[in-house]
């Protein structure tokens, strides 16, 4: 087979990339033919075709696709040889980072290849024992060769199977299946397991779906709400979501989802649920859009009711205040998310804005636009009921949120709109978007987008401007226009400060769109010039955004001043030959000015929802002419720009530091940014005189703290043009440098600090200029080149000090500008376009990324021959400086009192670094070493021969595990490899090494403190280690690519691929190249001269002086990755210098050695060398006793670390054969057997290697078992934590000696060292057990293969309809068959069979291992071990924290108590009772209660394991010791002991096994003659908790129910409140659903509605119960005389049974009560709230009525509740009772925005607007509040008509009940009061009108006219009626303050006259 495919690669190959073949290789691919045309995915790479070739850019000829894959394969080989032999780390990481270093070079990989390695990958990341540091570099593989979609079609090419995956996730969330502990060499990281889910996901098979169903369903339970959580995490990761095959339909989404909606509505007001169910119906809808079988309408896939559903939980996810209410998630249910937490996606990384976006636009399609109500629909309700809270002045918790939603939104449909365009997304013709769609979805953003674009949080207006970007790309027309509309003013300073940078950055935004359109591009230039009062020196922030926004213009205009354009040839002239007028108008800029004067006076008066087509106003001859005139204004926009730009750089304050992050340093890195394509895109003469100005400016100024930013301006200047530039500049620079030197003496003595002195500064500024004027700027400089030669050689002869610095950087610059290979391409247009001359419509053209002409420049033999002789002449002289200066008497004194030696020797070592990493790209990494070798096995084979077996090397990995072949690609390399030059630079940089090491010998011997000259010297190391081939010291990779990232990010848009500007697209190419080089910048061979220099700097890693340490060891680090076997060169010395130090108490040493080889790449290699590792460890222990802070928090950092180093090796990894064999196409025919043979030498190998290092840590544990028994407990604690590592192993389970030392240390006086010994032993006991429980196999171990004795599997009977009752019945008797320990079983659905477990259970089996350390541990416990165990237990903890039931002690105890009993411990089960008692003592101390309640725990946690007779005599000793207490013995301090003792019996354990226990607490009745409060409400929690426990498996809950029925009315309040929550508890977990399959359950669901069977209907008896509760409550009210103060029956019985209500109600099963709201519950609450007499009582009232309108109810269930609200709102007698109506009604009405019918909507606002004419003030208030918020989120339609109406019915009773013309004096008259209240009523009817426009700006004609109406008729009213109206007057005004002068001309002239009456006094009266 393998032959076949090999024949077919090469045809393959041959045949190039895109020929489609008939025959595919290979059976199984037959689903893969025809891809999208026909293709045949064996030849194909990706699903469609690179954007931008990368390699036809390049300035050389690259290798060929042959030659690539020949290099994968060979990747492939390795990696398949080191799979097999079981080598992954180092093996198979290695080759994998190879595969990763060849993908990132944009080859690309055959999709054949691509689908084995994903399924090799995904195989390795989940495999059974394998190290998980390791598994995860496999999964982040994984990842990779998933993450793009187009790569690999779902289903067609790739399908992986999820159990892998799952077996993985149980471990995790469904522990208690398995039983035992994961070992813990093999526990994974969880996040890493759910990031793997996302990307697999799209790879399951649908078919499996019903299957994963069966698998997840059974285990959801809200009675263990644990199970819910889970069960909805794992199918939110891992059920896939793509479409099945058409025929299967019942894998249809419709099929399964009402069971989802089912599950959904299970669990309420929980959070959690909200957001993965959001989540899967996104994936659902965005996976299902493409397939035509699934049924589609205008919501989508989804129905009606399901999106009502949905949008419903969109809008609780906002969790947005409603008026009073509180939110409507429940913080109490979540908590019960437990371990599920962890199946949580990263919130970070998938925010829940992102999931509701992508449901929304995944489901729309024209549809919604024929159908009234559709998801489009619904979107804008959403966006109107929460428009509101955009506006910036109402920003909250939730102005993150909606910003994000809202750009998602616009995100996620431009990506559909324009993937659906580019054909990208194949979907079905009648589900595409189209232009009406469009249109109505911008409409819906475009409101809320102008309000959050001046979001006062920085992250909102982020999000916002980017929405606008997308929203503008979609809509132009729309949107710009509304823009522009809010720029304007902004920008010509009519507004404040921080609208005007928002403005700024908005342009910024839509520059590159408004470019490209018609009309709108001739705002561009005006716009341009209102921008650059911006610039300013005194607002940075304002000034970077500026700048931003002109780079982005410049990179989509060309300024070039078209109004003078000549005619272009061919054009055709007028008709009759007389030229006409407009023509002779086009030369001036009059023309534009007009006509931009006259669109802004037209957006001024547009009003609000302004729309410009100048397509159809313009036509497009005028266009063209207005936009040619704008442009004469640009040379006086440069000319200004560059004047602002001047005067910002002489008012820069001094930056203090470098690369602090501040404004100024921002504005210096800005700069350039922006000016290089500014100065790229001038015309000729625009250019010139640009020039010109900067170039005087050069010469006449000297702004020191400028100097960086003007170098860069400069750079810019000549990059664009450098012939012309270098010619007007150079000569100035040059003769000023000269003349400073000559003439003032500038840079002549050396300098103290870091300031430049003023006399260096004009040096400097023109060094600084000159340097930044040669570098990346092309040949141009060779007509210079004698000039510069000669100043650098002046320069070097004359200068002292700081200067020499900055000339040493000149010469790197221009080495630097010679010899690499760089684009020197900066025009936005190519040259033949230029050459033509631009028109109008070159304005905003998109280049094609494929047909760019890339100008580089590449290294020409002048120019390298210059570069060499000036780095020769360069590098001799400061190597004879240095060598001169390290003589014995050097010509500067070295006598301690001057510096000045010491300036020389680091002047010299910066120019020597500096030299060598200009000329970096000329030094070849494979000078010296390996033989040029066309055959790579031929270097391999070596590397499998230097692996000896030989005692030592043995240990390590083969020279550091790197004699690999490894791949070089082209990258144009300038020298021939036998050259003179080649070989002079090659010498040259030999000496330089050479004499870095005598410099290195000197300074450590002569001036050990001379920290300056040490910096220097290792920073020249590092550049000499690092820089060959790539300038790695100068980070260059990383830096180019962040700046093209930062510049790329305003031009992209989703969907769209690479519409960049062309400099953009072209600075891509040179990152690409630049990727190349430092892909080939591979780790070399080491000569003697790099050992030499390696060990100087192991040397000063540990010199005394911490500067000196720090920079040797970065230097350090950095060398070692480049040296190929550097590693275990430089690690002996550093051990020897630690061990030492620790000798010595050095502590700087000390810290040196610690800090390089446990905080560095070091550390690994140590942990896999066990040469060097005991050594380690043993020091480290030592460390421990070092006295010094420092030191101390060094030692605790690490000590994870070496931790680590000791756990176990991989004994045995367990693998699909057929994932690995896969692979083995890479393999030639003929290498067959010699790859095997390699395999099984490197299998041997390991094994070998790895037996050793097991018998090296066995011995060093001995070794420090020895530690452990003497030293000091600092030292032992330490010890510990690493024996428990090094010693505790599967095979052997530990040592007799370490056994010993765990057993004595758990009674060890430390407390610290008790509780670590005590872990270990209960880490040997449980490894004792996982042994047995697996049988003693590893393997069975590794697959968590376990097998309990005492477990079996029960068959139900789910068939029979009895069943389930019969089951639960048998939970009343005490005699069990089997014990059903789980909860889930039978919850929600049944399996086949059950978990169940034998009450009388064979014992586990053990082995001789286990019976030996069992024994030995055994005869160690004897009486005196237990009564010092129990002595110390009951000790005052140390600190607060640890005051509780511990349950490692319990732990603990269980095990030892199993020896016991077994008979194998010394002591026996009499000495414990004993012991026991005399811990108890009088039990009144709390601490002898706790460990009562540990050791009580302890040993009814062993008994059910044990033999019928011991059980019953365990049982009966404590049980009575237990009941005794619990009957008279709690206390309010100890409760909480016992509390958790109970819990830890009862807990997930079948209630029949503690049958004593549960049977007594059952039998509990309440004792009214009790006056001991404390004991009954304790009881009743202890009751509560073995309820809690028991879950649904609780079954005596009858006569407890009725005894607290009848006691409703208890005196005592602790009673009261225990009773509550335990009805409630009860209640909750009587409800089960029990379906007797998975498949019954789904299509009960199915037939009973989309959403599912509605879940929590109460019973007949339930609803009794409340009835009967109310009536009695009812009849106690009446009972209770007014008024009295005592507790009275009403009081007492209210607060218990509201409770119980609250319990509840914020429970996930608070939709039981919702039939009972209007009629059994309100009336009787609002009653509650009105006793003043018992505050408890009403604030418990008003917190359960709160709840009430967010319990979410059905859609048609809240009829009867919204009429109860009416009602009693019309109708209640008392006006506390009505005003309290109005908040629920406000919140129902916000909550069921999608849920309610239109009819009811209409009631409740009728409603409240009568109730604005209640007689008590307070109601009338709140009734207007209450309407004007219900106005503000309702649909628009709807809200438009009830405002019209409204208003002309408030106008109305105005102007229909005139006040009296005279007052009639003396009391008001009934007739008169109820004109005030009508007249009250009308006023605050409109004012509320008013108020639910806060902020809509301009405000609507009908708002002006109500303000005018207010104004003129009642403003004169007395008393409450004027004064509401003068504050809605003021109200309006004060919201409207940032928009006044847009919003004032809404008004008429008269009604502007009537408002300023009653508001603005006039001072004219």
């Amino acid at each position: 087979m393998a032959g076949a495919e090999r024949m077919a690669q090469l045809i393959g190959s041959l045949e190039g990339p895109d020929i489609s073949r008939a025959s595919t290789p290979g059976g199984d691919w037959s689903k893969g033919i025809g891809g999208a045309n026909g293709m045949d995915v064996d030849t194909q790479s990706r699903g469609r075709p690179r954007t931008f070739p990368y390699f036809s850019y390049l300035p050389y000829e690259t290798e060929t696709q042959e030659e690539r894959e020949e290099n994968l394969n060979t990747c492939l080989k390795h990696l398949y040889i080191a799979v097999s032999a079981g080598d992954f780390a180092p093996g198979a990481v290695h080759w994998t980072r190879e595969i990763r270093g060849w993908l990132s070079l944009k080859f690309d990989l055959p999709g054949r290849t691509r689908i084995k390695l994903v399924k090799l990958y995904y195989e390795l990341a989940l495999a059974p024992g394998l190290d998980y540091l390791v598994a995860e570099r496999f999964a982040s593989m994984f990842m990779v060769l998933t993450k793009r979609k187009h790569y690999l079609r779902p289903g067609k090419d790739l399908t992986l199977d999820w159990r892998p995956l799952f077996r993985e996730l149980k471990q995790f969330v469904l522990p208690s299946e398995s039983g035992g502990s994961s070992p813990p060499n093999i526990k994974r990281n969880i996040r890493t397991l759910t990031k793997l889910c996302t990307f697999a996901q799209l790879y399951f098979d649908p078919q499996e779906i019903p299957a994963m169903l069966d698998e997840f369903l059974p285990y959801f339970s809200t009675s263990f709400s644990e199970g819910a959580y889970v069960v909805v995490g794992l199918l939110n990761l891992l059920l896939p979501t793509n479409p099945a095959p058409p025929e299967k339909t019942e894998l249809q989404p419709q099929h399964y989802l009402p069971t989802f909606f089912h599950l959904w509505s299970l669990v309420n007001r929980s959070k959690i649920f909200d957001v993965h169910f959001v989540d899967i119906l996104s994936r659902l809808a965005r996976d299902s859009l493409s397939a035509a079988h699934i049924p589609f309408s205008q919501y989508g896939i989804f129905t009606s009711e399901q999106s009502s559903y949905v949008f419903t939980a969109v809008l609780r996810l906002v969790e947005i205040p409603v008026g009073q209410a509180t939110s409507p998630y429940s913080s109490t249910v979540d908590l019960g998310a437990g371990l599920a937490v962890m199946l949580d996606r990263d919130q970070r990384k998938h925010p829940i804005a992102h999931h509701i976006a992508r449901w929304i636009v995944m489901s729309l399609s024209p549809a919604c636009l024929e159908h009234e109500d559709s998801i489009l629909s619904k979107l804008e309700g959403l966006i109107q009921a929460v428009e509101t809270f955009f506006h910036p002045s109402n920003s909250g918790g939730w102005t993150k949120y909606l910003s994000q939603l809202v750009y998602y939104l616009a995100d996620f449909f431009v990506m559909r709109w324009n993937r659906e365009r580019s054909g990208e997304m194949d979907i079905p013709e009648e589900r595409r978007l189209t232009d009406p769609l469009k249109r109505r979805f911008v409409l819906c953003l475009r409101e809320v987008i102008f309000m959050g674009i001046f979001a006062k949080s920085g992250t909102a207006m982020n999000f916002s401007l980017s929405t606008l970007q997308s929203l503008a790309y979609l809509e132009p027309n729309l949107i710009l226009p509304g823009a522009l509309q809010r720029i304007y003013p902004a920008m010509q300073g009519l507004v404040e400060v921080h609208r005007t940078i928002s403005s700024i950055r908005a342009l910024h935004m839509l520059s590159k769109i408004m470019a490209r359109t018609k009309g709108y591009r001739c705002h561009v230039t005006s716009l341009l010039g209102l921008a650059l009062p911006g610039i300013d020196a005194n607002d940075l922030e304002k000034t970077l955004h500026t700048l931003s926004y002109i780079q982005g213009v410049s990179y989509t205009v060309p300024f070039y001043d078209l109004s003078k354009a000549k005619k272009v040839a061919g054009a055709p002239s007028s008709s009759d030959g007389t030229s006409t007028p407009a023509e002779e108008r086009d030369t001036d800029i009059g023309l534009a000015m007009e006509w931009i004067t006259e669109q802004v006076e037209r957006l001024e008066n547009a009003g609000a929802n302004v729309e410009i087509d100048y397509n159809k106003t313009l036509t497009d001859e005028d266009e063209e002419l207005i936009l040619r005139s704008s442009t004469a204004g640009l040379a006086e926009f440069l000319g200004s720009f560059l004047g602002r730009v001047f005067t910002l750089l002489e008012n820069l304050p001094d930056a203090s530091r470098v690369r602090s992050g501040s404004p100024e340093e921002n504005i210096a890195n800005t700069l350039p940014a922006a000016l290089t394509p500014l100065l790229a895109s001038l015309s000729p003469e625009l250019f010139d005189m640009a020039l010109d100005k900067i170039a005087n400016f050069v010469t006449n100024h000297v702004i020191h703290q400028a100097r960086d930013a003007m170098a860069y301006i400069c750079n810019g200047l000549v990059k664009v043009n450098p012939e012309k530039t270098l010619k007007r500049l150079l000569p100035h620079l040059l003769a000023g440098i000269r003349s400073e030197i000559d003439d003032n003496g500038a840079g002549s003595t050396r300098t103290t600090g870091s300031e430049v002195l003023p006399r260096d500064r004009a040096l400097v500024w023109n060094i600084s200029l000159l340097s930044m004027c040669v570098v990346h700027v092309g040949d141009a400089v060779l007509a210079w080149k004698d000039e510069l030669f000669d100043i650098a050689e002046y320069m070097q002869r004359k200068c002292r000090g700081i200067p020499t610095v900055h000339v040493s950087n000149f010469i790197h610059h221009l080495l630097l500008n010679l010899t690499v290979t760089y684009t020197i391409d900066y025009s936005i247009y190519e040259k033949d376009e230029l050459e033509k001359g631009l028109t109008a419509q070159s304005w905003g053209r998109i280049v094609d990324p494929k047909k760019l002409n890339v100008r580089w420049h590449k290294p020409s033999e002048e120019e390298i021959d210059f570069a060499v002789r000036l780095f020769e002449s360069q590098c001799k002289s400061a190597i004879n400086a240095l060598v001169d200066l390290t003589q014995p008497n050097p010509h500067i004194n070295r006598d301690g009192t001057g510096k000045d030696w010491s300036d020389e020797v680091s002047r010299n070592l910066v120019l020597l670094r500096l030299l060598i990493s200009g000329v970096s790209v000329l030094f070849d990494p494979r000078h010296e070493g390996i033989p040029e070798t066309d055959d790579i096995s031929l270097a391999e084979e070596d590397a499998m021969d230097t692996e000896g077996i030989d005692d030592d090397a043995g240990l390590g990995e083969a020279e550091d595990e790197d004699v690999k072949p490894t791949f070089v690609y082209e990258t144009g390399y300038p020298l021939k490899r036998d050259s003179a030059n080649y070989r002079l630079i090659h010498d040259l940089r030999q000496q330089a090494g050479e004499t870095l090491h005598k410099v290195h010998k000197f300074l450590i011997e002569k001036q050990e403190d001379d920290v300056p000259c040490f910096n220097s010297l290792y920073n020249a190391y590092r550049s000499w280690f690092i820089d060959v081939g790539i300038e790695r010291s100068a980070h260059i990779l990383d830096r180019v690519s962040r700046l093209l990232h930062a510049d790329v990010h305003a031009f992209k848009l989703s969907g769209l691929r690479k519409e960049y500007p062309r400099p953009l697209l072209v600075r891509r190419a040179n990152v690409y190249h630049l990727q190349r080089l430092r892909h080939n910048a591979n780790p070399r061979p080491k000569t003697e001269l790099d050992k030499l220099l390696l060990l100087d700097l192991a040397e000063s890693s540990v010199s005394l002086y911490t500067e000196i340490r720090r920079t040797a060891q970065t230097a350090n680090e950095s060398a070692v990755k480049c040296v190929l076997g550097a590693r275990p060169l430089v690690i002996p010395p550093l051990l020897d210098a630690l061990v030492k130090a620790v000798d010595e108490n050095d502590y700087p040493r000390i810290k040196g050695a610690m800090f390089s080889l446990l905080f560095g790449s070091l550390a690994k290699t140590i942990s896999r060398d066990w040469r060097f590792t005991p050594t380690l460890i043993k020091a480290f222990i030592e460390v421990t006793g070092a006295d010094k802070p420092s030191v101390q928090k060094l030692a605790a950092n690490a000590t994870f670390q070496i931790m680590d180093m000791g756990k176990p090796l991989e004994r045995m990894v367990i693998l699909d054969r057929d994932a690995v064999e896969a692979i083995s196409f890479a393999v030639r025919e003929d290498e067959h057997d010699s790859v095997q043979e390699k395999a099984n030498k490197r299998r041997d190998f390991i094994k070998a290697k790895r037996s050793r290092i097991e018998g090296k840590k066995a011995a060093l544990c001995k070794e420090l078992i020895e530690i452990g028994q003497t030293a000091h407990w600092k030292k032992v604690s330490r010890t510990a934590a690493i024996i428990v590592n090094l010693g505790m192993r599967y095979d052997t389970i530990a040592s007799e000696p370490m056994i010993d030392l765990f057993t004595k240390g758990s009674i060890d006086p430390h407390p610290s060292l008790r509780g670590l010994y005590a872990g270990a032993m209960v880490g040997i006991f449980s490894l004792i057990q996982t042994r047995a429980i697996t049988c003693h196999s590893y393997e069975k171990y590794l697959l968590a293969e376990e097998e309990l004795p005492d477990k079996i599997t029960v068959p139900t009977k789910a068939d029979d309809p009895n069943w389930t009752k019969q089951y639960l019945a048998s939970f009343a008797k005490s005699e069990a068959k089997y014990y059903v320990d789980f909860d889930y079983p039978g919850w929600l659905v049944w399996n086949k069979t059950m978990p169940a477990f034998l009450p009388d259970a064979p014992p586990l089996n053990y082995d001789e291992v286990e019976n030996n350390a069992r024994a030995q541990i055994g005869k160690l416990l004897d009486r005196h071990w237990f009564s010092t165990y129990f002595a110390y237990m009951k000790q005052e903890p140390r600190d607060r924290g640890a005051d509780r039931f511990r349950m490692s002690s319990a732990v603990m105890l269980t095990h030892a108590f199993e020896l016991v009993f077994e008979g194998m411990a010394t002591a026996t089960f009499e000495d414990i009772k004993d012991l026991t008692q005399s811990v108890y003592g009088d039990g009144s101390d709390k601490h002898q209660h706790r460990a009562t309640a540990e050791i009580m725990g302890a040993l009814l946690t062993c008994a059910p394991e044990r033999a019928p007779a011991q059980r019953t005599e365990i049982w009966e000793y404590a049980f009575p010791i237990i009941r005794s207490i619990f009957q008279d013995g709690l206390t309010p301090e100890n409760s909480s002991y016992w509390t958790t003792f109970l819990h830890v019996v009862l807990q997930s354990k079948d209630p029949r096994r503690s049958w004593p226990l549960v049977d007594w607490l059952a039998s509990f009745r309440l004792d009214l003659n009790s006056n001991a409060a404390f004991k009954e409400s304790s009881k009743i929690q202890l009751l509560q908790q073995c309820i809690l426990d028991a879950g649904w498996h609780f079954q005596l809950e009858k006569p407890i129910v009725e005894d607290f029925m009848q006691h409703l009315d208890h005196p005592y309040k602790g009673v009261r409140e225990a009773m509550g929550q335990t009805i409630a508890a009860i209640h909750r977990t009587r409800y089960h659903e029990s379906y007797p399959s998975v498949e019954s359950l789904i299509k009960a669901q199915k037939e009973a509605s989309s959403i599912g069977i509605r879940p929590y209907e109460p019973s007949p008896e339930y609803s009794s119960t409340i009835k009967e509760v109310f009536t009695r409550l009812d009849k106690w009210r009446h009972e209770r005389p007014v008024g009295q103060q005592t507790p009275s029956s009403y009081t007492s019985g209210g607060k218990t049974v509201l409770l119980w209500l609250d319990a509840t109600l914020s429970s996930y099963e608070c939709i039981q009560l919702v039939k009972f709201f209007p009629d059994v519950f309100m009336q009787e609450l609002l009653h509650m709230m009105d006793i003043k007499e018992d505050p408890e009582l009403q604030s418990l009232a008003y917190h359960v009525f709160r709840h009430l309108p967010n319990i979410p109810h059905r859609q048609g269930e809240d009829e009867d509740f919204i009429n109860a609200l009416i009602r009693i709102g019309r109708t209640a007698a008392s006006w506390h009772q009505r005003l309290r109506i109005l908040i629920n009604i406000q919140a129902l009405y916000f909550r069921r925005l999608f849920l309610m019918s239109e009819k009811q909507q209409q009631a409740l606002f009728d409603c409240v607007s009568a109730m604005l004419g209640d007689v008590q003030l307070e109601v009338r208030l709140g009734a207007a509040t209450t309407l004007s918020g219900m106005i503000r989120c309702s649909p628009v339609e709807f809200r438009d008509r009830t405002v019209e109406a409204l208003k002309n019915k408030y106008t109305n009773m105005l102007a229909k009940n005139p006040l009296p013309r005279k007052r009639i004096p003396g009391t008001p008259t009934p007739e008169h009061n109820k004109l005030f209240l009508v007249r009250h009523a009308a006023v605050l009817g409109l004012g509320a009108l008013i108020q639910a426009f806060p902020y809509l700006s301009p405000p609507p004609a009908w708002l002006a006219e109500v303000l005018a109406t207010l104004a003129r008729k009642a403003s004169a009213d007395s008393g409450m009626v004027g004064k509401s109206v003068k504050s809605v007057l003021a109200d309006f005004k004060k919201t409207r303050q940032d928009t006044w002068h847009v919003d004032v001309k809404a008004f008429k002239e008269d009604q502007l006259e009537d408002l300023e009456g009653v508001l603005w006094k006039s001072y004219f009266a």
